[in-house]
């Protein structure tokens, strides 16, 4: 087994559509720090922070520990390894034991040996991390906030095969049944008789089972698709968007982009072509956005 077929193994411990990034979101701050540092350990009590941040911004919507990865991920086939300052060994994924045990972690030895001497397999192992577990518009950010520098990086071929390609036919069937306008907000544009800045969302990721169909898609601006993808945007079982209590945006174009929306009944596709799923909505729902949700009456009473 290769080291992508390793990594790639990590993000199936999610069961039942429920997402479970947090194993690889350390693995890909393990390989940030290993690009702009070496093989040198990461003390717990010095990345916790960072990995709580991480798991707050790119995990599920549920409160999780950043002790969980930590320890468990040594469970995972040669990958990572934790000690303390008693000898090797973790000494479980409470916090409080790591802080006081002065945990820290590293790459397996097998593994940062094969790095240091394959230059592209750093890159490729991210690249599959971020394509297995992520949806397409988070991988800028999570790389900008575990430092890593992918440019040029090539997709395995085994991320290929689990992923599936995306049929190219999808953007197109979900941009002409909303008509080249944003759900959200209607924005259109052209350019040269193109549209831009439009993308055909998917509602369900397909790195956790979503079909390429118009039952699972949206069309939305970059800006809302961005935010959806986060956690920020969401849709009810009536197809009305929701909005986060948590996002804060002081500005009138936050307020007017963003906050005005709570509530707005999301556009609905063409006559005679389905509109989003229930089954879709919940998942995004439960896995994806940021919990509560905000109160249109009482946002607009307040005004």
């Amino acid at each position: 087994m290769d080291w992508v077929e390793r990594v790639l193994k990590v993000r199936r411990h999610s069961r039942n559509g429920e997402r479970a990034p947090h194993k690889p979101l350390l693995l890909l701050y393990a390989l940030g720090r290993f690009q702009a540092e070496g093989a040198r350990p990461i003390g717990f009590s010095a990345a916790e922070e960072d990995l709580r941040r991480l798991l707050r911004e790119f995990g599920p919507p549920r409160a999780t520990s950043p002790g969980y990865p930590f320890h468990h991920l040594t469970n995972d086939d040669g990958l990572w390894l934790v000690e303390t300052a008693g000898g090797p060994g973790s000494p479980g994924p409470e916090v409080g034991r790591l802080r006081a045990e002065q945990a820290s972690g590293r790459l397996h030895p097998d593994l940062a040996a094969a790095l240091a001497e394959q230059p592209g397999l750093l890159p490729q192992l991210a690249r599959a991390l971020l394509e297995a577990g992520f949806a397409p518009s988070l991988h800028a950010d999570i790389c900008q906030q575990v430092g890593l520098d992918l440019e040029d990086a090539e997709l395995p071929g085994q991320v290929r095969e689990q992923v599936g390609r995306r049929d190219p036919a999808f953007r197109i069937e979900v941009l002409e049944a909303y008509e080249y306008s944003c759900a959200f907000c209607g924005y259109e544009g052209w350019l040269d008789g193109v549209g831009v800045g439009l993308d055909a969302a998917h509602v369900r990721w397909r790195t956790y089972g979503g079909p390429d169909e118009l039952g699972n898609g949206l069309c939305l601006c970059a800006l809302h698709h961005r935010l959806f993808d986060r956690g920020v945007l969401g849709l009810s079982p009536d197809r009305t968007v929701t909005v986060s209590r948590k996002y804060v945006g002081r500005a009138g174009t936050s307020r007017m982009l963003v906050l005005d929306l709570t509530g707005r009944p999301a556009r609905a596709p063409q006559t005679g072509t389905p509109g989003v799923e229930r089954r879709h909505i919940e998942w995004h729902s439960s896995q994806v956005f940021r919990h509560p949700a905000r109160s249109a009456v009482s946002r607009r009473t307040a005004r």
